[in-house]
């Protein structure tokens, strides 16, 4: 199984997202799992994990067994290859038992042109980065999930289900997670 995760803020809490499937170009997820993760602190630049890996886990155990790779929208390595960013970090506290790929939207300093993957129509490119598996082998499993656009359907899909929650959390909605 892949799993796909996001994480939302409102407050102190932390809305996680996850939709696991088991192709890459899989259209719809084989299963949603959301979970609230109360006390997750304040943003502290170039500590970003800090906050968001304790969501992450929390996700991760929600499930019956650990997925074979995680997505996750970030970087594994914030350069690509030895500054650790938070895929690295749940790499680590995993053990190495899933491989990690970070799709990011954005750049950061010292990220090289090789890790630049251009899907669809966008002129815009994802910035791919990993760990447990080679960089073409990444690359190759993002550019094949499906969606004509420069974000995945999948990827576009987790973003909004977490956002919803912490919308929903924020307006002190009481609101089934969804669980499929």
């Amino acid at each position: 199984m892949i799993l796909a995760v996001d994480v939302q803020y409102d407050a102190d809490c932390g809305y996680a997202a996850g939709l696991l499937f088991e192709r890459w170009d899989a259209l719809t997820p084989a299963a949603t799992i959301c979970k609230k993760q109360a006390g997750v602190g304040e943003y502290v630049p170039g500590e970003f994990y800090k906050r968001e890996l304790p969501c992450i886990l929390a996700l991760l155990g929600e499930l019956d067994q650990l997925p074979e790779v995680v997505v996750i929208d970030g970087f594994v390595f914030l350069d690509g290859h030895s500054h650790a960013g938070l895929g690295k970090h749940l790499y680590d506290a995993l053990d190495g038992k899933a491989k990690v790929i970070g799709v990011a939207k954005t750049s950061y300093a010292g990220i090289g042109d090789n890790y630049k993957l251009l899907r669809g129509d966008s002129i815009k490119p994802l910035f791919i980065t990993c760990i447990g598996l080679e960089l073409a082998e990444a690359k190759e499993h993002i550019a094949a999930m499906h969606g004509p656009h420069r974000m995945p359907v999948l990827l576009k899909t987790v973003d909004r289900i977490c956002r919803e929650q912490a919308l929903a959390g924020a307006a002190g909605i009481a609101q089934d997670l969804p669980q499929s």
